[in-house]
């Protein structure tokens, strides 16, 4: 078959540093076009690519089968209904949406009869660490959980003059890292009952949230996920604990870090990572060293790929990215309120 001709809707770091290398990696997709006010950056990379003025001229194009949606996060409801209604498949970068609303109402949209392919950029599920917690869990040698705990942190003490970091709907730390914790919480274990959240601004000068602290209830015991702009190190990347045994993981999947020094996506060592979790039983055993498998973002577009051709399942649906937004917005209200809420299953 012949690829499907994908536009890539923004070249900031989201568009340049992952859309369109993976995209271009992926052999059942062909990088078509970029939508960008900025054709020098596009072309300093990608010299005979067309660069296209607006999304409008990507829409019109009957050869373009795909936009991929890499904007502001307050275009990302705007631009990919359009991309809906003029018969695109459409993937969207995370955060879905900046409000539930738009995120049901484009749902419902991708529902309908004959609609085009909705799927949002969830690449974490294909972290290393996370794959290893998957298989870990999955297995029950934690045995009964008693604590998760999943940690996002930076080193950033200067505040940015740029977007995400500017007091707007869907900027800072939660919207930008929250959902990569929320969407990796639900996949493991479900729907929480209760959310308790923190969220702060720490930094001089901070005009958006850069510190988060969220508690999810699950009955008998809490996940945490928590970020920070302030953390030099030594927090570990995942934590748990079972009636059977515990697990920790320090560091992050390397692929980002790779992308970002222009490293080739699928090449030799791609999404290796050298730093195994560990596993603790109880005393007297010590630590057991568990390598986690290799991490790959492809995977996610070979299975957009796929799913836009009807062959395989759409790997991050739209409704799992709702639900997402949903505990976005919920997290906020309890962080105003200084309480706990319920989190009422959607309808």
């Amino acid at each position: 078959m012949q690829p499907l001709n994908v536009a890539l809707v923004g070249y900031g770091y989201a568009g340049k540093t992952f859309h369109a290398p993976l995209i271009a990696a992926v052999p059942e997709l062909r990088l078509a076009a970029v939508v960008s006010s900025r054709p020098d950056a596009v072309q300093a990379d990608w010299p005979q690519l067309p660069v296209l003025a607006s999304l409008e001229q990507a829409l019109t194009d009957p050869a373009i089968d795909m936009v991929v949606i890499a904007s502001p996060n307050q275009q990302h409801y705007p631009q990919a209904r359009a991309a809906l209604l003029a018969g695109k498949h459409v993937v969207v970068d995370k955060p879905f949406t900046v409000a539930s609303e738009q995120a049901r109402e484009l749902c419902l949209l991708a529902e309908r009869p004959g609609s085009p392919l909705l799927s949002v950029f969830h690449n974490r599920r294909w972290d290393s660490d996370f794959l290893a917690l998957q298989a870990l869990l999955a297995s029950g040698e934690l045995g009964a959980l008693s604590h998760f705990e999943s940690h996002f942190d930076r080193y950033r003490p200067e505040v940015r003059a740029r977007w995400r970091e500017q007091d707007e709907p869907g900027a800072g730390l939660w919207y930008d890292l929250g959902p990569h914790l929320l969407d990796q919480a639900l996949l493991l274990l479900g729907w929480p009952q209760t959310i308790y959240a923190n969220l702060s601004r720490q930094r001089a000068g901070a005009q958006a949230t850069d510190y988060f602290h969220v508690q999810l209830g699950y009955g008998k015991y809490q996940a945490i996920l928590h970020g920070s702009c302030l953390v030099s190190g030594g927090a570990p990347r995942f934590s748990l604990h079972g009636a059977s045994a515990s697990y920790v993981k320090f560091g992050l999947d390397t692929q980002e870090e790779l992308l970002k020094a222009g490293g080739r996506p699928g090449s030799s060592g791609w999404g290796h990572d050298s730093e195994p979790g560990i596993v603790y039983r109880p005393p007297p055993a010590v630590g057991e060293r568990r390598p986690a498998p290799d991490g790959d973002y492809l995977e996610y577009y070979r299975a957009v790929a796929g799913a836009a051709r009807g062959q395989r399942a759409n790997p991050v649906t739209a409704r799992e990215a709702w639900r997402v937004i949903s505990l976005l917005e919920l997290a906020e209200r309890s962080a105003a309120d200084g309480r706990r809420l319920f989190c009422h299953p959607l309808a």
